[in-house]
């Protein structure tokens, strides 16, 4: 789909109010193109004046504006990325590909309400949101059609980087926050920041270069540790520190308390995105990370051997399916179900003691479908008998013997 298609029609776009928002609306309407702006509100800690935007987008040429409130969807995303325990390639908590899947569901029903059919977005050629926001809307609404200006020719014809861009729009006296000078860009919402591009694609950029939005480096954190409890009932976090809460809340909470003492602040990866190539990013997560290492204290006492095993390969199926824009096909909804299985068991209070970044096990209560016991004791207590073992290892012999009969085994 190119510009020329679209003369005359109304489009849906993803509008965040940044650098890119505004100058494809502007393009677009400058070819002809209404535009229809929506912007979800994720509880990005980076923007929190959607007035501003709505006045950005309409001075850009948007006909109209739609802001949707997805922060209670977020959070909830979020409690399943925990249960999900969904990091990807390392401790990247899948923050934006969780907040793209939230935005594109949050739009495509707006979208119906105004008869609009056609949605467009900014994201560029060389990376996975544009194959989010593909995937998810073909699956969601297979009917609709999607325009990706990074695709298109006219566009890439017009703009080669951030530079033209910029100066397009100051050129057109547009209202845009980016300068020449910003050293990186940053994507955010409720779980997290992704920090990307500019001087951070050099890696001799080192991950403190960033400035933290959501907390601190562990070496500027308090110099006294914190203590931390959360209860979780069936998966979800329903206490913390012995008070009431909902999901947005429990994020949001771990978000100030992980924050402020360096937790999941500026975690660096080289990833593999989905079209083949690597790229750098910077990462800030301090809920999910603290909660979520909270939640596997938790999977450490219930699982038994095979279900962690299955456990670990769905938390990889879906963490990758996330990543690539499939939260909606049917593997992911297989995996899922099998994975709100053990959600339906994690029920327990987790004690952790909070300082520089670390979070350190203190202690766990009130857990009902724990498999721990003292059978596993070296003490003389429990109701494991060690000379049960006997039988147990002489049949595990026979097995290794024969391997080494048959010449199967090097020293």
């Amino acid at each position: 789909m190119n510009v020329k298609d679209l003369k005359g029609q109304t489009i849906a776009f993803a509008a965040s109010g940044g650098l890119d928002s505004c100058t494809i609306t502007h393009w677009l309407a400058e070819q002809g193109v209404k535009v229809v702006a929506f912007t979800a509100d994720l509880a990005q800690p980076d923007e929190t004046d959607f007035g501003a935007i709505e006045k950005r987008m309409r001075a850009c040429g948007a006909i109209d504006y739609v802001g949707m409130s997805l922060k209670k969807e977020m959070a909830e995303i979020g409690v399943e990325g925990i249960q999900t325990q969904a990091c990807y390639e390392g401790r990247y908590w899948s923050t934006t590909a969780f907040g793209r899947q939230v935005t594109v569901s949050g739009i495509l029903p707006e979208m119906k309400k105004k008869g609009l059919k056609i949605f467009s977005h900014g994201a560029t050629g060389r990376g996975n949101d544009q194959v989010r926001f593909q995937l998810i809307t073909n699956m969601l609404e297979p009917s609709f059609g999607v325009y990706a200006p990074w695709r298109d020719e006219a566009f890439l014809s017009r703009f080669g980087g951030r530079i033209q861009m910029i100066e397009y729009c100051e050129q057109h006296g547009l209202p845009i926050k980016a300068s020449r000078e910003k050293p990186y860009s940053t994507d955010a919402n409720l779980l997290g920041l992704t920090h990307e591009g500019g001087k951070l694609e050099s890696l001799q950029t080192p991950a403190h270069f960033i400035t933290p939005e959501m907390g601190v480096w562990p070496e500027q954190a308090p110099d006294k540790p914190e203590s931390f409890a959360v209860r979780f009932e069936r998966g979800t976090p329903v206490l913390i520190n012995g008070k009431k809460t909902d999901a947005f809340q429990a994020m949001t909470i771990a978000n100030e308390v992980g924050g402020r003492h360096g937790v999941g602040i500026g975690l660096h990866l080289v990833e593999n995105r989905f079209v083949g190539v690597k790229s750098r990013g910077v990462y800030e997560a301090p809920g999910m990370e603290l909660l979520g290492t909270c939640y596997a204290f938790l999977l450490q006492l219930i699982l038994d051997r095979r279900a962690r095993e299955l456990f670990d390969t769905l938390s990889g199926t879906i963490t990758k399916q996330l990543y690539q824009g499939y939260w909606n096909d049917v593997a992911t909804r297989m995996a899922r179900k099998a994975v709100h299985e053990t959600a339906e068991l994690v029920t327990g209070t987790v004690n952790v003691s909070i300082y520089k970044g670390v979070v350190s096990y203190v202690s766990t209560a009130d857990v009902p479908h724990s498999l721990f016991s003292n059978d596993g004791s070296m003490e003389a207590e429990g109701g494991f008998d060690h000379k049960d073992s006997e039988g147990f290892l002489g049949v595990l012999g026979v097995h290794a013997r024969a391997l080494a009969q048959v010449k199967q085994i090097k020293n």
